[in-house]
């Protein structure tokens, strides 16, 4: 091979060294740029996935604080402060479409917090979510809601300017001086097909893209859904809390926000009232017109306290006719000056076809007339039932406790059992007793009369008169003991309460002429716990009264029941009780047994001398009433 030969040789394999060299720099080439190409696709799938990863979490923050029962503004404020932190928004906030006597307008319910919103409202001196917003027809955020649609706008000051066109231009300049804020999204928010108002972010970004439209859309449906269910928490918790026929607290609302009351003005030691209010003739109307004009003399009752309470009251119907009104920081002074005032406004109510109404009013305060709320209620009632008693549509304010007298105790203890403790009568008979305990006379009287209907109720036999006179000769037995007056009194209201528990022992027993049951004997055993513990402890101003009653069956030897206790361990008011309760039944005729005489009833009860009662107790009450057969 010739040197030329040999030389293109050469060259033709340096041009296919060359030409490799060329070809493999054109693979890494595309190679390089492919991994460029890669690496800016995984940047923008991570980024993709981090946003959605962010949105799902903020959605999952929605649901939690969906499902735990807060109040709608705390919802609401948490809402949009997690798409504000969590999404990268400049300022989110959600308006709520309102309407009052001036018109519609909007209110701030919820607004992130930032150095944004800082700033306005430092530059407003009145903070946007104080401010009532304007609520213009075809501004931005109207053709959102009315329309129901999205919208996005890069005037941002136009925005501000359409809901509050009071403001000056030079102010909201000073607003969006830092040019953040590049465009709003005006999203419209529904609950129930009801337009609620408007979600509103602030974004850096002048476009949107399609996915994070179509993310708000979706973001916007779970407000609304926050919104239906914080509404429906709200309405089940208010039915929970009010009577459904006025409108008014229940009883369960009062009785709880009346423990706080108290604590309040023990700290503080500040005193506050209770008006107790009754509608009067609520029967008489029930039956002449027909139980709606009763209700709606129930409801202008409500209707009045409303318009008369002040904002800081409590009013609560307490059931049936009864009303009572919770007056914070108000002596009995000024309490008295309210209640007439209401007593008035229920006077000046005229009704369709019942014409007027009246109402019968007693007024406590507590910390006044005593420092136990159990007594300020009681003694509510018993000022209550004393203006029924002078002639009704009047006011009246309670005594002190220990002002209070025996017959007022006792008339108020009838009336609470007739009305609260359920014993088994009809509601005729207990209307019948409780017109007769309100409705004047001679008080002593009247309660003889009620305690012996009362007896009459389960036992037929039972004289009319009698109960006057076990109480005459029970007062007479303590003198002879020289018993101070307040266990004489306590004494009194316990001979009228002694029994009250047979109402509630099955009434063929009393009424049984063959011998009674073991099983028999212990119910009528329990009578003394029934009337004590179920029928008289909830009656807080007699629990001086109960230990009588509890141990009125309790014999001086210990072989009495429920606790057989003995000798001075027997209160000596429950010892005259059992003597006297004993001599009255012994002459009084028994379905089993025909009735004795008088000095037959005292020869048995000299038998158990030393036994069932006291020797002394037996010598001086055989003396007492041999005197009175004289």
């Amino acid at each position: 091979m010739s040197f030329f030969d040999k030389f293109n040789e050469f060259r033709r394999k340096i041009s296919e060294v060359e030409s490799n060299i060329y070809h493999g720099k054109q693979d890494f080439l595309e190679i390089y740029e492919r991994n460029l190409q890669l690496e800016k696709e995984i940047e923008e799938r991570t980024h993709e996935l981090n946003v959605a990863n962010k949105r799902i979490l903020t959605l999952q923050h929605i649901w939690d604080m969906m499902n735990s029962s807060k109040p709608l503004n705390n919802v609401l404020e948490t809402i949009v402060s997690s798409i504000q932190g969590g999404l990268g928004y400049v300022h989110c906030s959600i308006m709520r479409k309102c309407k009052d006597d001036d018109g519609v307008y909007l209110s701030v319910v919820a607004e992130a917090v930032n150095k944004t919103i800082k700033r306005a409202d430092e530059i407003l001196k009145t903070p946007i979510q104080a401010r009532r917003l304007a609520y213009l027809k075809d501004a931005m955020f109207y053709n959102a809601l009315e329309n129901r649609q999205i919208i996005q706008s890069k005037d941002i000051a136009g925005s501000l300017k359409a809901i509050m066109p009071d403001v000056k231009q030079s102010l909201v300049d000073e607003i969006l001086v830092d040019k953040s804020i590049r465009s709003i999204i005006i999203i419209p928010l529904y609950s129930r097909e009801n337009p609620f108002g408007v979600f509103c972010v602030f974004s850096s970004r002048e476009e949107l893209a399609e996915s994070e439209t179509d993310f708000l859309s979706m973001f916007a449906q779970q407000i609304e859904l926050a919104i239906t269910i914080a509404d429906l928490f709200e309405k089940v918790k208010e039915q929970a809390i009010t009577d459904g026929l006025t409108g008014l607290y229940n009883r369960r609302y009062f009785e709880e926000y009346l423990k706080k009351e108290v604590t309040r003005a023990k700290r503080i030691n500040q005193p506050f009232s209770i008006i107790g209010i009754d509608l009067d003739f609520l029967k008489s109307i029930n039956d002449k017109y027909g139980h709606a004009y009763g209700d709606l003399a129930i409801k202008s009752i409500a209707q009045v306290l409303m318009a008369n309470a002040r904002s800081i009251d409590t009013a609560a119907r307490m059931g049936g006719e009864e009303f009572n009104i919770i007056l914070p920081g108000v002596t009995s002074e000024g309490a008295m000056i309210a209640a007439e005032r209401i007593r008035k406004a229920i006077e000046n109510t005229e009704l369709d076809t019942i014409g007027h109404i009246t109402a019968s009013i007693g007024v406590a305060t507590f910390l006044e007339h005593s420092d136990n709320i159990e007594d300020i209620l009681d003694l509510t009632d018993q000022a209550m039932y004393m203006s029924k008693k002078n002639g009704r549509n009047r006011v009246t304010l309670a005594k002190p406790i220990d002002e209070t007298s025996w017959q007022e105790l006792a008339v108020s203890a009838f009336l609470d059992i007739l009305n609260k403790r359920r014993i088994p009568l009809s509601e005729d008979f207990k209307n019948d007793l409780t017109s007769k305990l309100v409705g004047g006379g001679v008080q002593s009287e009247v309660l003889y009369s009620v305690a012996d209907l009362l007896t009459q109720a389960y036992n037929p036999l039972h004289t009319q008169g009698v109960v006057k006179s076990k109480v005459l000769t029970a007062v007479s037995l303590a003198k002879r003991f020289d018993l101070p007056k307040e266990d004489v009194d306590n004494l009194k209201i316990a001979m009228l309460l002694y029994d009250i528990g047979n109402l509630l022992v099955p009434q063929d027993i009393f009424r049984k002429v063959s011998p009674l049951t073991e099983a028999e004997k212990d119910m009528i055993k329990e009578h003394p716990v029934i009337a004590a513990k179920k029928i008289l402890t909830p009656i807080s101003y007699i629990q001086d009264v109960i230990p009588i009653v509890e141990s009125h069956h309790e014999n001086w030897d210990g072989s009495g029941y429920p606790a057989k206790l003995a000798k001075n361990d027997i209160p000596i008011t429950s010892q005259i009780v059992l003597i006297v309760d004993a001599y009255f039944a012994l002459t009084e005729q028994r379905p089993y047994r025909d009735k004795l005489s008088p000095q037959e009833a005292l020869e048995e009860i000299r038998k158990e001398s030393g036994k069932k009662w006291n020797a002394a107790l037996v010598n001086e009450f055989t003396a007492l009433i041999e005197n009175d057969l004289k």
